[in-house]
């Protein structure tokens, strides 16, 4: 944060704010030294006001903070990322963002579960089902994964797409509860599967000349 350009717009830098979760982009604030150092100090994201020349820290009249995550600042250090997690309607207008966006996502909803799935770890396994699958340990996860899986397949063949949908959810359900227990998170098997893609990948020259040797061969 040192190396920060206040310079440009005469002692402001723009701020992207961007929910942690999802990946939108909520809204675009600027802030100063005294409002980035008050919002590295409070943890809520605090703005100057261009119009009314003051600091403002949004959700002070609403309600709705914007809890930070992280401040990123850009290659040229003169813009910021604020990532924050909202707590409410971003826009004065009640909309979810202010650009008229609504802030979801399917993925945003895979790490909720995860959080209702890691707070079960406390619960009493007579009143949840979950907490009594991680009372009973990995193994017997395992198994139940392995039960879904099963099911999974036998659907895909002669059932419902219905069917198939809801066996699919228990078997994603079951597999996060099987991380759990293990203390992993989806977000792993995500940088697993993007290694893997990585790896996988080949330059459009490569499948070029693959191309042409299948002709050469006649293949």
């Amino acid at each position: 944060m040192t190396t920060l350009n206040f310079d440009k717009l005469n002692g402001l830098l723009p701020a992207i704010v961007q929910d942690a979760t999802t990946g939108k982009v909520l809204m675009l604030g600027f802030m100063n030294r005294e409002a980035l150092e008050l919002t590295r100090k409070t943890g809520l994201a605090t703005f100057y006001s261009r119009t009314r020349r003051q600091i403002w820290t949004k959700g002070e009249t609403s309600g709705n903070y914007l809890k930070v995550s992280e401040i990123i600042p850009d290659c040229d250090g003169d813009t910021l990322l604020v990532k924050v997690t909202p707590q409410g309607p971003v826009c004065h207008t009640g909309n979810d963002t202010c650009f008229s966006e609504r802030n979801a996502s399917t993925l945003g909803f895979i790490e909720y579960l995860e959080e209702v799935i890691e707070s079960r770890k406390q619960a009493n396994s007579n009143e949840s089902y979950t907490a009594k699958l991680l009372a009973a340990g990995s193994k017997r996860i395992a198994k139940k994964v392995g039960e879904e899986a099963v099911e999974l397949a036998l659907e895909a063949e002669n059932g419902t797409n219905e069917r198939l949908l809801d066996e699919t959810a228990d078997l994603i359900y079951h597999t996060l509860v099987l991380l759990s227990s293990r203390n992993l998170s989806f977000n792993r098997v995500i940088e697993t599967l993007k290694a893997r893609h990585s790896e996988s990948k080949i330059s459009d020259a490569q499948v070029e000349n693959f191309k042409r040797g299948e002709k050469q061969w006649g293949k």
